[in-house]
């Protein structure tokens, strides 16, 4: 595809309430965090959209974050894909941009041409939220028995939450005459806040995974499947947005639904790693494990893998023995 510069709501989510369906959901543009995010490595193309996939759902899920959340969605598999994990932190004051970081996990000699989502086997799609110091972590698992990252998230939802949720996604690399590729993506979030659901019961410790419509009756679910079928119109562009704001696709898609949207959050890729961050790592080791860390040259390495930052360490420095000293 071929669209413009960048333009003033990429890097947003906006959330938004539609009235006279009782749902509420998010928009979210991202170009310049999956650049971000992707530059950092050396990834297949398929690997690449399964990264790109998990960073469009983490800013979507992730912009009901408190401010100083921390948000992290993981994937766990046998696949070649061993591991997705993505971290959404939330700002820290009103007003502030929130952050995301993304990386996977993959064994090169198991990557095929095929469907992106091939590459991901039998294991658990997970989010965490972790609410500060003093706060126990938040974690829900789902199987990963679907089609996609996103049908993943919505059997999340309707498992773990009891919340009928459906992601409509799109991302890709765009070009422009004269300059390189760079990616862009767009998605919406809807859920529906129901009231305790019968059918939800009736899944709950079965082992079977609910859907969202296991979680409707009567006039939800009516409201549910006529927004559903609306968002099913969405365009691919319509989605990226090069051309059609937020609240203009919003009111393409659901003006009947009395749309109505709030403040929107900026996002950008932004990593937490640094230098105290890896002594302190470190600092649960004796003299003897950091000896079996250190190079030939005789220093301590350790490589971020959400950013690529190389850290080189006098061994002398970390452990906790030297912490004592």
């Amino acid at each position: 595809m071929t669209l413009g510069k960048k333009i003033a709501w990429d890097d947003t989510v906006l959330p938004f309430q539609l009235d006279a369906s009782d749902m509420r959901g998010r928009v979210a543009r991202l170009d310049g965090v999956l650049d971000g995010i992707l530059e950092q490595h050396n990834y297949p193309p398929a690997v690449e959209a399964l990264v790109a996939e998990m960073a469009l759902l983490t800013a979507l899920i992730g912009q009901t974050m408190s401010l100083r959340w921390k948000l992290s969605l993981q994937v766990q598999s046998k696949g070649a894909v061993r591991m997705i994990a993505t971290d959404y932190y939330a700002p820290e004051h009103e007003g502030d941009t929130a952050r995301i970081r993304a990386y996977a996990s993959y064994d090169a000699d198991r990557v095929i041409d095929g469907a992106p989502f091939d590459l991901v086997g039998e294991g658990y799609f997970a989010i965490l939220i972790d609410q500060g110091e003093g706060t126990q972590p938040y974690q829900g698992i789902t199987p990963l028995s679907a089609t996609s990252l996103s049908d993943c998230a919505e059997a999340y939802f309707a498992q773990s939450e009891q919340l009928p949720t459906r992601f409509q996604l799109s991302f890709g690399k765009s070009s422009e005459p004269g300059k390189g590729e760079s990616w862009r993506a767009g998605g919406v979030m809807l859920q529906h806040m129901p009231k305790a659901s019968p059918f939800a019961a009736q899944g709950q410790g079965t082992g079977e995974v609910l859907s969202a419509t296991d979680l409707v009756s009567g006039d939800e679910e009516e409201n549910w499947n006529r927004v559903n079928v609306l968002l099913a119109t969405v365009e691919d562009l319509e989605l990226i947005g090069p051309s059609i704001s937020p609240s203009e696709l919003l009111l393409r898609l659901f003006h009947e639904e009395q749309p109505r949207v709030y403040d929107a959050q900026s996002v950008r890729f932004g990593c937490t790693c640094s230098e105290d961050r890896v002594r302190q790592s470190l600092s649960i080791y004796s003299a003897k494990d950091i000896a079996t860390m250190t190079t030939d040259e005789g220093r301590v390495t350790a490589d971020c893998q959400f950013c690529g930052a190389h850290y080189d360490l006098d061994p002398a420095t970390v452990g906790f023995e030297a912490k004592e000293e």
